[in-house]
């Protein structure tokens, strides 16, 4: 079932001193949520325990911004899938634009995080997008394809029931632009049908964010897309008070 869902990436944002408030301004705004709204804070490791204390009592849930592709062992700095659980952590991103571009993350090491995750239960939320300069040639849809093929056709299907897929556009990554809806709601449609040839009721089930410079001013009109689910907020996640309104968008 397509879920609706409003995630926050904070980024290397934040600091422990900012979070009782920010706690406090967002928790008006959920009360006015549908119940099948879900929204999923990812904010730097470092605050899993003092947002897990925070939140216990509200419907947001955590992720965490990025995972080890291993179980466990001398690999100095990694998080491992398990240590995410042991904070309540139920979601996890993958692939981001930034994992690949500065970090160099193959689309191999996003399929062997995938794995992890769904190994312990947490969801993968796939991050997949162009850039600007393959927009531009034409090679949007068949980069977006390929990101989506090296883990749609090696994980069977039946395992990737709770998958969410979030469409990030490069060029629109903290950078102020903003495909249009129109622009969003195509590639959508394409990432659908892309999922529907590994399973009719894979496509249609699937559940695909839009992340790409989304805030208040434009929240609404992005969410009313047909094949849009939710949002990937970036920084605008940061501003309780924004990140409230666009969360109501999907009201």
């Amino acid at each position: 079932m397509r879920r609706k869902i409003v995630a926050g990436n904070w980024k290397m944002n934040g600091s422990r001193a900012s979070l009782f408030d920010y706690c406090d301004a967002l928790a008006p705004s959920l009360e006015k949520l549908p119940e099948d709204v879900q929204v999923v804070l990812a904010p730097p490791a470092v605050y899993f325990a003092d947002l897990q204390s925070l939140l216990k009592s509200s419907s947001i849930q955590l992720s965490g911004q990025n995972v080890a592709a291993t179980k466990a062992g001398a690999f100095t700095g990694e998080l491992s899938a398990d240590m995410l659980s042991d904070f309540d952590c139920r979601w996890c991103l993958v692939g981001h634009s930034e994992r690949r571009s500065l970090f160099g993350e193959t689309d191999e090491e996003v399929l062997a995080k995938v794995e992890r995750l769904l190994e312990v239960g947490l969801v993968p939320i796939l991050c997949v997008g162009e850039t600007l300069a393959q927009r531009d040639e034409g090679m949007a849809v068949d980069v977006v394809r390929k990101q989506l093929s090296a883990v749609f056709d090696r994980i069977d299907v039946t395992r990737l029931d709770s998958l969410v897929v979030a469409y990030e556009p490069v060029w629109a990554i903290g950078t102020g632009k903003t495909a249009t809806p129109e622009q969003a709601q195509e590639m959508h449609a394409s990432i659908r049908a892309v999922a529907s040839e590994k399973a009719r009721g894979f496509g249609q089930e699937l559940t695909i964010l839009y992340g790409g410079s989304v805030n208040a001013g434009n929240a609404r009109a992005l969410f009313a897309q047909q094949d849009i689910d939710g949002g990937l907020v970036g920084g605008a996640s940061l501003k309780a008070e924004e990140f409230s309104q666009i969360c109501e968008s999907m009201g």
